[in-house]
């Protein structure tokens, strides 16, 4: 069995997912409740028991909301680089010395048969990450947080199977929205997240003919709808595009449910 994942929950509200091939098992932050991260993985016939360690992308509360209580319930070792740690710990209550691990950026580690790459991103957090999934010849990427695509983080999760892609916000949305200036100015900014239109102007640099889906993520429910951050864009991709160019099948991701279980070697 290869490369199989699910993202539990997606958006300002909270982020989590699962990735697992036969012998590894991971979440990737836990920016839910621990009640509703075990009622979402229940959903998905998984309990929490199975998963090797949790990996934090970065410290903002949609991201570890319930890191501390999933951590210390079923005594997971938690992976985050330095800088990360040292604004965790006043968030997240005690861990055990012995989960307290440390995954600096651009490192690579091994649970079971799953391969982990982290990557840096720019966004307002100590040192955030996002983090590529490798087993044999598949490749998943998540990347969402962004205030920008970099060269270097399109370099890292160019040609990926599939991609978990952050498409928060509609520009024109964000600038009407009830939101003080201030905020809206980090949100657009180079440390905020990425929009729609950015989000489809990246695809084009990153998708390959082997890019079969993606899941546009971290969506903002005050300030994006999930038909028109897919509308936006499938648009930039198809304006690109010649007829018979292959096209990845674009994906919803959702603040309230998990996504179905997606195995990366399935048309």
């Amino acid at each position: 069995m290869g490369i199989r994942f699910t993202v539990l929950g997606s958006g300002s509200t909270g982020n989590a997912t699962v990735v697992t091939t036969e012998e590894g098992k991971v979440l990737i932050d836990a920016g839910l409740s621990a009640k509703k991260i075990d009622q979402l993985m229940k959903e998905r016939d998984m309990s929490l028991s199975e998963i090797d360690a949790i990996l934090v992308t970065h410290e903002h509360a949609d991201h570890i909301k319930g890191l501390g209580a999933v951590a210390r319930k079923y005594n997971l070792p938690v992976y985050a680089n330095e800088k990360t740690w040292s604004e965790l710990d006043r968030h997240i209550g005690e861990i055990a010395e012995a989960n307290r691990c440390v995954m600096q950026t651009g490192e690579v580690r091994e649970f079971g048969s799953l391969q982990v790459e982290s990557y840096g991103i720019s966004h307002d957090a100590a040192e955030p990450v996002g983090y590529c999934f490798y087993h044999e010849e598949e490749k998943l990427s998540v990347a969402t947080d962004l205030g920008y695509m970099s060269s270097k983080v399109k370099e890292k999760i160019q040609d990926s199977d599939v991609l978990v892609l952050e498409s928060n916000h509609d520009i024109e949305m964000l600038r009407m929205g009830r939101y003080p200036w201030n905020i809206k100015r980090r949100i657009l900014s180079d440390v905020g997240h990425l929009s729609n239109e950015a989000a489809g102007h990246a695809l084009l640099d990153v998708m390959t003919e082997r890019t079969k889906r993606v899941y546009l993520a971290h969506l903002s429910r005050d300030h994006n709808l999930m038909d028109l951050a897919r509308l936006t864009v499938n648009n930039i991709v198809e304006d690109r595009l010649a007829p018979d160019d292959h096209r990845p099948k674009l994906m919803d991701t959702y603040h309230d449910r998990a996504t179905a279980w997606d195995r990366l070697g399935e048309e």
